[in-house]
């Protein structure tokens, strides 16, 4: 990559950028040659289909209840069996995938957004508003994400989204600090001042030549707050602080099978493995597209 910077010799030229879409074909085929991650990702991608179009697959709606047929085995009409009501378990383990899915996504964008563009623009200015942000942004940090979400579940009710936004508030942090050190790595670079010489604002400096370096690092940190985000929802509806029945979660299909273990252990086991597979699958593609954007090798 060949960069030119303002002089007296001739004309002011931005710094040039390699061919993104060779970038990007080169980012697919490293990440194709893991294998593990690919099936991890196939493996999730289906998940998550299935979950969405659950209402197109011919399943029973997972509240509607069968007191004749509860707590069956797999068969071909339930293929995953059926709970102690009768409910169809696979309908409401896609139903449930839904909701934990869509509070991992919630907690997950209140951290990247909260944390990423303060700590992008905070790397660039510095300054005592850079550390009086740091030093609360350290404060929040230090507060467990679950206790934060069970002490406000409990002054606004049971709700999942306001506990999911706490999680995420918590998690912000962790992207401020990446943001920020991406930032206040290249702050001083000619690229930069050559940049800020001839009027480009910070916005376009941080989108053009800061945030191609905390790519990497953000990809890692968002695929670890998406797992955690499925597990903290899952022990929020398990402690009976998330989801309220008769909507289904992971977690509160946990809480009632609890009783039934030794009856009927595959209540217990089938929306166990879900959240178990869905955040390892999760991680080993957030590990795998870590590896491929910071350069490393493909093995």
């Amino acid at each position: 990559m060949t960069l030119t910077y303002p002089d007296a010799a001739g004309p002011s030229v931005l710094p040039a950028a390699e061919p993104s879409e060779a970038r990007r074909v080169a980012t697919l085929r490293a990440f194709l040659h893991r294998r593990l991650a690919t099936t991890a990702l196939v493996v999730f991608l289906l998940i998550v289909l299935a979950a969405l179009f659950a209402p197109l697959l011919g399943l029973p709606a997972p509240n509607v209840q069968e007191l004749a047929a509860r707590l069956q085995g797999p068969s071909w009409k339930h293929l995953l069996g059926t709970d102690e009501l009768g409910r169809d378990q696979l309908a409401r383990i896609l139903a449930a995938t839904r909701i934990s899915l869509w509070a991992a996504c919630q907690a997950t964008l209140v951290g990247v957004v909260l944390g990423v563009p303060l700590g992008l623009a905070m790397g660039l200015v510095g300054g005592r508003l850079d550390s009086i942000i740091s030093r609360a942004f350290d404060t929040l940090q230090s507060i467990p994400p679950l206790i934060l979400a069970i002490a406000i579940v409990a002054i606004v009710g049971r709700s999942l989204t306001p506990a999911m936004i706490a999680i995420g508030i918590v998690f912000s942090p962790t992207f401020y600090r990446i943001s920020r050190a991406a930032a206040a790595t290249v702050a001083g670079e000619t690229y930069i001042e050559a940049s800020r010489s001839m009027g480009q604002r910070t916005h376009k400096i941080v989108l053009t030549h800061v945030l191609g370096n905390v790519s990497s690092a953000l990809i890692v940190q968002v695929s670890i707050t998406l797992a955690f985000g499925i597990l903290a929802e899952a022990a929020l509806s398990y402690l009976g602080l998330g989801v309220q029945p008769p909507s289904a979660s992971l977690g509160s299909m946990l809480t009632s099978a609890a009783n039934l273990l030794n009856a009927a252990p595959q209540l217990v086991i089938e929306p166990g493995v879900v959240i178990i597979v869905l955040a390892l699958c999760i991680s080993l593609v957030g590990d795998a597209l870590r590896d491929v954007t910071s350069g490393e090798q493909v093995g």
